[in-house]
């Protein structure tokens, strides 16, 4: 049976990662208030109400940035994108609706999938909720106040989440599988290696030092 997919992106630091570490029930990626530290898609099994999914964690998109990182990370978001079933578009309550986020849903709008829009950073609900309703100009009818740092309005959207998904999931029993740890000093062609291995380019290739940070 296909693996139900589900995506996180949006632009730079709007909380795609804590968001990803909450659903995915564990640090797994770097959370950070410097943009642009997440560069490659990071996967890992999730659950919700007993349906499993895979859930992918993106870099921040800014189509305004051309340098060669950049436009690798592009990529990496682009493939997530189109592996997708559903799309969680993350965009910052507090700040407000940008040109990035309209570049980006416009980008995300062309790919046909479900996409829930998920207004972080609302942190004091009676306080923030009105900021959502500007976010609605970006075209998505499934609209929710979260705070991935509160932990609240989380549960509403993931129960929206699983009911997008394409078919039922089951939980099934662990099963045991290897883990192989590849370690080594920049540069000595870890990235390469490991998407030789898996048979895709997983993770950003570069000659810059210190691209690989999750």
């Amino acid at each position: 049976m296909k693996e139900n997919i589900v995506a996180i992106v949006g632009r730079p630091n709007v909380g795609k990662s804590t968001l990803f570490n909450y659903i995915a029930g564990g640090k797994i990626s770097i959370v950070d208030d410097k943009p642009g530290v997440t560069r490659d898609r990071i996967i890992v099994n999730a659950n919700w109400l007993n349906y499993n999914f895979k859930l992918v964690d993106t870099g921040g998109l800014d189509l305004t940035d051309y340098s060669v990182i950049n436009e690798k990370m592009k990529e990496q978001i682009t493939m997530g994108i189109n592996m997708a079933d559903v799309i969680l578009m993350v965009v910052d309550g507090k700040n407000g609706i940008t040109d990035l986020d309209r570049d980006l849903a416009h980008m995300i709008r062309k790919s046909k999938k479900e996409v829930l829009l998920c207004v972080n950073k609302i942190d004091n609900y009676t306080k923030d909720v009105n900021n959502i309703y500007e976010f609605y100009e970006l075209g998505f009818d499934n609209v929710f106040p979260i705070s991935s740092v509160n932990k609240t309005g989380l549960g509403d959207m993931l129960d929206k989440l699983v009911s997008l998904l394409p078919r039922e999931s089951k939980e099934e029993d662990d099963l045991e599988i290897t883990k192989i740890a590849i370690i080594g000093k920049p540069n000595a062609g870890k990235s390469s290696l490991i998407n030789k291995l898996i048979g895709e380019n997983r993770v950003i290739v570069s000659d810059v030092a210190g691209t690989t940070r999750d």
